[in-house]
């Protein structure tokens, strides 16, 4: 993948990996602490190779990319900064891929950005109306930087705990001490109003016209499936939904090869519906 870059937005550096050419894919990671966003979608964004253009960032208070003085991060923060990457970028038609809170953004920016989002890719998302603070993401958002903190969190995103290595919770670890001080900014307790200001209206919801594609683990414990994701099928106009049993919150970890696959078919710009 080529060196990382910082693009100025509305006066703001963001700090983003930007590779490969052919169609643009926008790829948003979720809001655990620690995450970046070459730290999310370093393998898949690998799998789908050169023949993308790839443009992953760290959001606003993640990783290298800080919140812009006078302002605090939350969804409309994220959306904006993401469609004003992409003009900075001058990309003027691409797909958006989020995780978690990532899918959120995903989602309103498809809202507000209906001639440039061709296609959304929401996994293990959150923003459906009606939906709650689980007692998992509580968690996962409270985790203490370090080892215990980062095995804890970890164990908590996927259902296989083989998943949970050594070497996984130390790079998670080394991630939520170096981002700790920003991220305690973030989603400060009590954490269900951060939560609720990351749900998208009916109204927004309705104005999505591209295709979406909901993707979801059956044991997803910190956005359950029939909160998160069952609720969204009502409200979308194009939506499809696919189901991993035998996984968590993080599809593209746990099932690596078929979740690539899928996306890769999904977003293929000859794919019809």
């Amino acid at each position: 993948m080529t060196a990382p870059r910082t693009v100025a937005v509305d006066g703001s550096p963001v700090h983003v990996l930007d590779s490969g050419t052919g169609p643009a894919a926008l790829l948003l990671h979720g809001s655990g602490p620690g995450t970046t966003g070459s730290g999310a979608w370093a393998t898949t964004a690998q799998a789908l190779g050169p023949s993308w253009r790839l443009v992953v960032p760290d959001q606003a208070g993640f990783g290298r990319t800080p919140v812009p003085a006078g302002a605090r991060g939350g969804l409309r923060l994220w959306t904006e900064q993401a469609a004003g990457l992409m003009d900075a970028l001058g990309v003027g038609h691409y797909a958006v891929v989020g995780h978690s809170m990532g899918g959120a953004v995903a989602l309103a920016l498809a809202a507000a950005r209906p001639r440039q989002v061709t296609r959304v890719v929401a996994v293990s998302t959150m923003g459906a109306p009606g939906a709650t603070l689980s007692a998992e993401l509580d968690a996962v958002w409270a985790a203490p930087a370090g080892p215990l903190g980062a095995r804890d969190m970890l164990s908590r995103l996927v259902h296989d705990q083989a998943l949970v290595t050594d070497s996984a919770v130390e790079a998670r670890a080394t991630a939520m001490r170096a981002g700790a001080a920003t991220f305690a900014s973030l989603f400060p307790p009590p954490r269900a109003r951060w939560f609720d200001a990351l749900t998208l209206s009916a109204r927004t919801l309705a104005a999505v016209r591209a295709p979406v594609l909901l993707v979801h683990g059956a044991e997803d414990r910190v956005t359950p499936l029939a909160t998160a994701a069952q609720p969204l099928l009502g409200h979308l106009a194009d939506v499809r939904l696919h189901v991993f049993g035998r996984c968590g919150h993080v599809p593209a970890i746990e099932h690596p090869y078929e979740f690539r696959q899928l996306l890769s078919c999904f977003l293929r710009p000859d794919h019809r519906h």
